[in-house]
């Protein structure tokens, strides 16, 4: 019996991890038979679409550890002005996507016939990425933060560090498991954006993609270039993995035991308090009032409001269905090499990740495809019609492949920080496996299942292309209306929806923040009795 509850868990999260990543597998196959379709692009488009999305990753990389590190930093160890109110504020330009972000600012400088040079370049897609993006690292690093004892500060200073070293040298060590994962997010989200790189004219990979798919219609090319794209993320990741190392974080700490921040004094403190203040000014603040600003005149222009709000209305259930979805999904996958360890199941996790890299237009092709032949076998033989690809159901499970990454991540850095004396605790106690998850891990978990259910959310809200190519008929959303504007450069036409976006993202946005500051022994679990201290373990 034994056994067979850890086999069950272990198949389970397999079993999910391959169905996530098996409509991927449609990129690689694109070659049989089509092996010569890339070579009319290798040579002239290929390249320089690589070298473009290589320099990207890179940046978007570096700046969201920088920039999202040392902000969760800052407000988890110090104290000054602000502090309060940045703690959760820090997180607002989560809602505020990308390409909104990019045709407020071209927007804005063309209505007073002014080119922006600087944003439209290598160094300003960056920028605008790495802008919006940090928060994945601040919500997972602050959290991580929040999780930590104050005896690891305390014993560091008495080695006669200064608070601001013992912060570099132990918690942030501590934290790196977090600090990885927020970054490979962010990176992956940027590997993947279509909006913002197309409006800067920025020659990604995913631009490439996009001109071959609907610039010469070969559907084999553009999926071989997919298959490059993937191949950069499989990269990426394991490189993400090597840099993790093999330490293992384990942080169950005492209830009130978290580290207190310093209070920061003179013009430390307010330099500390103005510098985030001017990034969300800058970001969030002065792009939401344009916003306001350009919806006002849409509104006195009549802007179709019962077709606005039908469009809200669908984006909210898309995005309510998949966050539930994509959270049960990465908490089986992430129990399951932990209820059962093995080289496949944390394979197929991995795998399963892949898809937050991919274009959400190419996600949406590669589910579809599988998808409709099987719509098609069904109503040969039952007469029922097109069942999955003619409903929303399609739609979900693209959503749920292109973003299982933020929901398995986040579980995953709250599982990491679990113990495993738990587990044989609970083992020699008599819990089998199942029991163990339920009674156990999940009431530790749910921060971290809660924090990922409110990021899939959000981004669901903003997502374009797989939303544009899957959606059913009447099925428009929120972001479609914003990019239908946008792309005839009717500004102030997409105001409103895009602002919409914005107000509907801020709530689980807030909630995100909100949760991850939850310790593991808050939730009365048995890390709230085991008083076991921080401590870094290597196998």
């Amino acid at each position: 019996m034994e056994v067979a509850h850890r086999s069950g868990w272990a198949v389970a999260g397999i079993a999910i991890a391959a169905l996530l990543a098996a409509p991927l597998a449609v990129l690689p196959l694109s070659f049989v038979g089509q092996a010569d379709a890339l070579d009319s692009i290798a040579a002239s488009l290929l390249p320089d679409a690589l070298r473009a999305s290589v320099v990207l990753a890179a940046g978007v990389g570096v700046g969201t550890l920088l920039l999202g590190g040392s902000l969760a930093a800052l407000v988890s160890f110090f104290d000054f002005p602000g502090r309060r109110w940045l703690d959760w504020a820090l997180v607002l330009p989560l809602a505020m996507p990308a390409y909104v972000l990019v045709f407020v600012l071209l927007g804005r400088y063309d209505s007073f016939g002014r080119h922006v040079p600087n944003v439209r370049s290598t160094l300003g897609t960056i920028v605008v990425l790495t802008v919006v993006l940090y928060p994945y690292v601040y919500v997972l690093a602050r959290s991580a933060f929040l999780g930590q004892s104050r005896q690891a500060l305390e014993a560091a200073r008495t080695l006669g560090l200064s608070h601001a070293a013992a912060v570099r040298r132990v918690a942030l060590p501590l934290a790196r498991p977090a600090l990885a994962g927020g970054v490979a997010l962010a990176v992956m989200e940027a590997l993947a954006d279509f909006g913002a790189v197309n409006l800067l004219n920025y020659r990604a990979l995913t631009d490439a993609i996009y001109r071959v798919w609907y610039g010469t219609f070969d559907q084999a090319a553009a999926l071989q270039l997919a298959t490059v794209l993937v191949s950069l993320a499989l990269t990426l990741v394991a490189l993400e993995r090597l840099l993790r190392g093999r330490a293992r974080y384990h942080q169950a700490l005492a209830r009130g035991d978290a580290a207190r921040p310093q209070r920061l004094r003179g013009a430390a403190a307010w330099v500390a308090a103005g510098l985030p203040a001017l990034l969300l000014v800058l970001v969030f603040v002065g792009p939401t009032v344009q916003l306001v600003m350009w919806a006002v005149g849409s509104l006195g222009e009549g802007a179709a409001l019962e077709t606005l709000a039908r469009a809200a209305v669908n984006s909210l259930l898309l995005a309510s269905i998949a966050a539930l979805v994509a959270v049960a999904a990465a908490t089986a996958v992430a129990y399951g090499p932990r209820a059962q360890p093995s080289r496949v199941g944390t394979a197929a996790a991995r795998l399963s990740a892949l898809g937050y890299a991919v274009p959400g237009s190419v996600v949406a092709v590669a589910v579809y495809v599988p998808l409709a032949w099987v719509d098609h076998r069904l109503d040969d033989a039952a007469g029922v019609g097109l069942l999955i690809t003619g409903s929303a159901a399609g739609l979900i499970l693209a959503y749920v492949v292109r973003f299982h990454a933020l929901a398995l991540f986040s579980v995953q850095a709250r599982m990491g920080r679990i113990d495993p004396a738990l587990d044989e605790a609970a083992r020699s106690l008599g819990a089998d496996r199942s029991r163990l998850l339920t009674e156990v891990h999940l009431p530790l978990l749910w921060p971290g299942i809660a924090t990922a259910a409110l990021l899939v959310f959000v981004e669901v809200m903003k997502e374009l292309p797989a939303t544009a190519l899957l959606r059913p008929l009447g099925g428009d959303t929120l972001a479609i209306a914003v990019w239908e504007a946008t792309k005839d450069s009717r500004f102030d036409t997409a105001a409103l929806p895009a602002l919409l976006i914005v107000l509907v993202g801020l709530i689980p946005v807030v909630l995100a923040i909100r949760l991850s500051r939850a310790p593991l022994a808050d939730r009365g679990g048995p890390a709230g009795r085991t008083g076991v201290e921080d401590r870094p373990n290597s196998p």
